[in-house]
């Protein structure tokens, strides 16, 4: 696992810079996507809640949006990313998502995010946004803070600890809990994340107070999913399932199709029948129609409605 986490210092080589970084030099969208006040579904998704808000069942992840492709060796996908996600396609890419239902995205505070989801919403854009402070955390806590209320300012609708910060700090439970205390005090929904499994068997052991999760799931049954090299994200799916079982908070799971080795229904019908409330799912603008189709067929199955985690959310 320890590979796959130093790969996550895409925080710095993220293309996204070279996009969304000066949201105040960011062009006027076309009135063709950027319709002020056409903001309103042609379909709907089944929704939940989490902590007051309302959240359809998918939501838009954004690695791929921030171009951070989780490619395996094939290296120039980061850069074909980045030159089909301008910043002109991520905003259509998000009203595509609106037009479909989704309202929210996860995200991280990359280069340019905070200023990309003001510039969003200014333009009209209602998609909520779920985001996680990537600043340091420690004893201090200025920095981590500080990044806190610069995206309050911006009008973040949740924060949540990132996976990142929050795999590492499993023996650090005083931090997790300050960081999640942190987050609260600006009176928003929090949640945490966790690609280790540790991460979430603390927080409910020291009954930290954060509002929901996020935790990679998937199943191993691809190709690549032994190959150690930025290809999987849930070595031990059951033992995934056996723990959240016990969960009493909404759990949002990313990671479901091991970034584009699982077909989108295997990876959903995997999700929801297993015990996640909500999928993060990384889509371009030309798979959100198939993929909110396959989603209301997933729901309908009777593995996802007799499953046997409750709902939360």
């Amino acid at each position: 696992m320890s590979q796959k986490m130093n790969r996550r210092d895409f925080v710095k080589a993220t293309a996204l810079g070279a996009t969304m970084a000066t949201a105040a030099g960011m062009p006027a969208m076309p009135k063709s996507v950027m319709a002020q006040g056409q903001i309103v579904a042609n379909q709907q998704i089944p929704a939940g809640e989490i902590a007051g808000m309302k959240i359809g069942r998918m939501l838009l992840g954004g690695n791929l949006l921030t171009h951070y492709t989780h490619s395996r060796d094939l290296r120039y996908v980061y850069n074909l990313a980045a030159h089909y996600n301008t910043p002109e396609k991520i905003f259509e890419t998000m009203r595509i998502a609106e037009a479909h239902g989704i309202n929210a995205v996860v995200i991280h505070t990359a280069a340019g995010v905070v200023d990309g989801m003001r510039e969003y919403k200014k333009q009209g854009g209602k998609i909520q946004w779920i985001i996680c402070p990537t600043a340091a955390i420690n004893e201090e806590m200025a920095d981590y803070t500080q990044c806190c209320q610069e995206c309050v300012d911006a009008g973040v609708d949740s924060l949540y600890l990132w996976g990142v910060h929050a795999d590492g700090l499993i023996g650090r439970p005083d931090l997790i809990k300050k960081a999640v205390a942190t987050m609260k005090s600006f009176g928003v929904p929090v949640g945490v994340a966790a690609h280790q499994l540790g991460v979430i068997e603390v927080c409910e052991k020291e009954n930290i107070k954060n509002d929901f999760y996020l935790k990679t799931f998937h199943g191993n049954n691809y190709p690549t999913a032994n190959l150690n090299y930025d290809s999987s994200w849930c070595d031990d799916s059951q033992k995934v399932i056996d723990v959240m079982a016990k969960v009493e908070k909404p759990w949002i799971a990313y990671k479901i199709m091991a970034a584009g080795a699982i077909p989108p229904r295997t990876a959903l019908e995997y999700a929801f029948a297993n015990g996640a409330d909500f999928t993060a799912f990384g889509m371009f603008d030309f798979e959100i129609d198939e993929d909110t189709r396959l989603l209301n067929e997933v729901l309908a199955l009777d593995s996802v409605k007799n499953r046997a985690r409750k709902w939360f959310g």
